[in-house]
């Protein structure tokens, strides 16, 4: 199976103080376009969407400071938000529903696994490629 890549660099920001998680989505985007960020927290993820463009955010559900509910209230004054994707050791039904229905892109189990985060990942750019899209639209038209 061909996995979808960007076909240049884009920026993809993990928040997560699981070295774990930083471990494995280092491996699983080694040699690719995506180019990864790290945060161990959600507190400084507006001032650095100041200064890098960022499509895509995978936040884990026990990050230390902050919660990924209030990362996504705090991304909703943007005009793009990135897409938000929560990772989680419990991902289930309950946290997919609960990320869908507030405004989340998608939930992503961890440990994580390659062929899901660059499936997920790429979905989620794209989808934000296209808020911008419609949003350029609106302002020329």
């Amino acid at each position: 199976m061909v996995l979808p890549l960007p076909e240049s660099p884009v920026s993809l920001l993990l928040i997560s103080a699981q070295p774990s998680d930083l471990s494995s989505l280092t491996t699983i985007l080694a040699g690719s376009n995506w180019k990864l960020k790290v945060r161990r927290n959600c507190d400084d993820v507006l001032a650095l969407l100041h200064h890098y463009h960022l499509p895509v955010i995978i936040c884990d559900d026990e990050s230390t400071h902050g919660s990924w509910q209030s990362l996504l209230d705090d991304l909703a004054v943007l005009p793009a938000p990135p897409a938000l994707i929560v990772s989680s050791r419990l991902a289930d039904e309950r946290l997919w529903g609960e990320v869908l229905n507030l405004g989340g892109y998608d939930v992503l189990p961890t440990p994580f696994d390659r062929t899901e985060v660059l499936r997920v990942c790429f979905l989620a750019w794209q989808f934000w490629e296209r808020q911008c899209d419609r949003m350029r639209l609106q302002a020329a038209g």
